[in-house]
């Protein structure tokens, strides 16, 4: 079965009534970790992927486990991590992920103005980057649809307009001031049952919420107006643009790409 942890009044993770394991009906995530032979006295992070014949968890980085589901997608599913392009997604990941996805968290827990300068530029040089490769290809690889590299950038995106940018101080621009980025994120979120997985009232609650050190008053904002579903479901217009830019274009935001991280 699939549990969701939520964050405890602690701030561990835990479960609760309307959010329970449905394995062993543990209050806290820890208790889960500590289940496995041996015990555990580390830190209890989600997301976690467990052998419940085993009782020992089998990996608890995000994208080991997306990369380990893909491997069990049935014939004529989608499949996000094809063997042709796993090259090519895994280049895209290595600027996703230093750059875009904890570059957010680089900039909001920053303990010096250096830090956070230097934190913002990487973060914004870098959708800059994917702003321009984007405005000329649907998808991030060569020749392929959606992929995992989609995938990874998605999970910042959405999140970016209702708490990076304000609660994390990514200032220097909003999402949807990136006509193409925008734009890229709204179709993705218009696949089949993608849009059910973004709770964007829990996604601000999750954050705002809980994260004291930045929010000390508890003060949960208002959903902005691009944010909502509505808005979220306007057409993006992205249908006619090549599933991806020539080999040789690839190439060189690559390229940049690895200058921004390197």
């Amino acid at each position: 079965p699939v549990s969701v942890a939520v964050p405890g009044d602690d701030g561990a993770w835990s479960f609760t009534p309307e959010s329970p394991d449905a394995l062993y009906g543990s209050r806290r995530l820890r208790d889960v970790y500590a289940a496995r032979r041996g015990g555990f006295e580390g830190r209890a992070s989600v997301p976690m992927l467990w052998d419940a014949d085993r009782r020992e968890v089998v990996c608890n980085e995000s994208i080991e486990i997306a990369k380990f589901l893909c491997t069990l997608a049935d014939d004529g599913a989608l499949d996000l991590w094809p063997p042709e392009h796993r090259q090519e997604i895994d280049r895209w990941y290595g600027v996703i992920y230093p750059s875009v996805n904890n570059g957010v968290y680089r900039c909001g827990f920053a303990q010096s103005q250096a830090a956070y300068d230097a934190a913002a530029a990487e973060l914004f040089d870098a959708l800059d980057m994917l702003e321009g490769h984007l405005s000329g290809s649907r998808y991030l690889c060569a020749g392929a649809g959606v992929t995992l590299a989609d995938v990874c950038l998605f999970t910042t995106l959405i999140r970016f307009d209702l708490v990076y940018n304000p609660l994390f101080r990514c200032s220097r621009r909003k999402l949807v001031e990136y006509p193409s980025l925008h734009a890229y994120m709204r179709e993705i979120y218009q696949l089949p049952a993608a849009a059910e997985t973004c709770d964007m009232a829990a996604i601000a609650d999750g954050y705002f919420g809980t994260l004291f050190p930045l929010n000390p008053g508890g003060i949960l904002p208002v959903v902005p107006a691009s944010c909502s579903r509505e808005a979220l479901m306007k057409p993006h217009g992205r249908e006619a643009l090549p599933s991806a830019a020539a080999a040789a274009a690839d190439g060189r935001q690559l390229g940049a790409a690895a200058s921004i991280v390197g």
